[in-house]
């Protein structure tokens, strides 16, 4: 265990109680797991955002009888009084710091697997590239995995691709009842959450450019927009690109959205999106965040050398003044604003992902010996049942097919 100081448990475990009221499907597959024990024995390494929502999730694996180590998937994302409640309070091996250097943020991935685990929760595929390359010796004796982000499954399809991956992974992040909700809805709420605690600056009448038109991207422009601000995305994919335009944004290349910005959030999933070519052009006050995984969607580097000084002007908000007197401001040390700068995803929309993690789990220890070593969509019947279990939570009732309809639509002879 190693987590900042265990005196913060009692506010930690008030934070996760909070969390929990708002976690109804959750609270329905605890239930369950309570009684039935689907994963009595099972050792889960996870590495995720250590959140009071995934306090809620860690809650839920041990009432299933897991046995659970937990470290951070992001040095800024640790709420370190929800790591002290999980350690003390639940009994969990937690190994999260928040700020810790990139050392001792690999160190605490490391001690996580050192109970050997058999399945593995991702966020961000860093517990699946550190077992296929510093511990294969656990390779045989796993099960499975998740992955919940779409950095995370681009790296695992890009293993399985080149045939290194030895097993399988569920990806979360592509289930229906995770990125049509957490991505959007939650990525979107707590992204401009997160710009709006580091800067108290009015997004209305800005110029608000989003790198990247994925869910979270979606997500991104939606809430932007809605706070008056006027939108521009840039892509690289044509089909994306034209549903931004649809949707009423302005999209163009990032070399021309660089001189209009004055708040500018990759969503990408990739390197560089924004370089040091775009900061050049970027008008002075510039704030530049990132809501995508890694925060190698920033070139930070560059920006540093560009830099004739640096300071933090506010909390999560770092000043670089260029030669030229101009300055730009990195929100969060470019990693994620949400997480870095407020509190990530609400709980009402991480209880549908992180029900998928359960379940996906328990699918892992019924069905993970017939599974090849491949990403699997999680499957439908879970899907619907998550989505079916939340609808039921928010006392929300919708209508069934009749038999003449059901008929209706398997028929083929009736025409018109």
């Amino acid at each position: 265990m190693d987590i900042k100081s265990r005196d913060l448990s009692k506010q930690g475990k008030d934070k996760i109680d909070w969390a929990s009221r708002s976690m109804t499907v959750l609270q329905e597959v605890n239930t369950r797991f309570s009684k039935e024990k689907p994963l009595k024995g099972i050792r889960i390494a996870a590495c995720l955002h250590v959140t009071a929502e995934t306090g809620v999730l860690m809650r839920v694996l041990k009432a299933g009888g897991a046995q659970v180590r937990l470290c951070a998937s992001n040095p800024l994302s640790t709420q370190d009084d929800v790591a002290a409640s999980l350690a003390m309070d639940d009994g969990i091996e937690v190994f999260a710091i928040r700020g810790v250097e990139r050392e001792k943020y690999y160190q605490h991935i490391r001690a996580t697997l050192e109970h050997k685990p058999q399945i593995t929760m991702d966020d961000g595929a860093d517990l699946v590239q550190m077992i296929h390359t510093e511990y294969r010796d656990l390779l045989a004796g796993m099960m499975g995995g998740t992955e919940e982000t779409t950095t995370g499954v681009i790296r695992l399809k890009s293993m399985a691709r080149e045939s290194v991956l030895t097993y399988p992974v569920i990806a979360v992040n592509d289930a229906k009842t995770k990125h049509l909700f957490d991505n959007r809805y939650g990525t979107g709420q707590s992204t401009i959450d997160g710009i709006m605690r580091a800067t108290n600056r009015l997004l209305s009448g800005s110029t608000f450019v989003v790198c990247g038109y994925g869910w979270c991207g979606r997500g991104v422009a939606m809430r932007a927009a809605g706070m008056g601000a006027r939108v521009i995305v840039t892509e690289v994919d044509p089909f994306r690109a034209l549903e931004a335009v649809m949707d009423g944004y302005q999209v163009m290349p990032i070399e021309e959205a660089s001189a209009l910005g004055d708040f500018f959030c990759t969503v990408t999933g990739n390197k560089h999106a924004i370089g040091g070519q775009h900061m050049e052009k970027m008008k002075s006050g510039a704030m530049i965040c990132n809501a995508g995984h890694f925060n190698v969607e920033l070139d930070i580097g560059a920006l540093q050398k560009m830099a004739v000084s640096q300071r933090e002007v506010r909390k999560e908000v770092e000043e670089y003044t260029l030669s030229d007197g101009r300055t730009i401001c990195l929100l969060g040390e470019g990693r994620l604003v949400n997480l870095a700068a407020a509190e990530g995803h609400p709980a009402d929309v991480m209880d549908m992902s992180f029900a998928n993690q359960a379940l996906s789990a328990e699918h892992i220890v019924k069905h993970g010996s017939s599974m090849k070593s491949q990403v699997y969509v999680v499957p439908e019947p879970i899907d619907r049942q998550v989505v079916e279990l939340k609808l039921k939570g928010m006392g929300i009732a919708i209508d069934s097919l009749t038999q003449e309809q059901s008929d209706y639509q398997q028929a083929w002879k009736m025409g018109t």
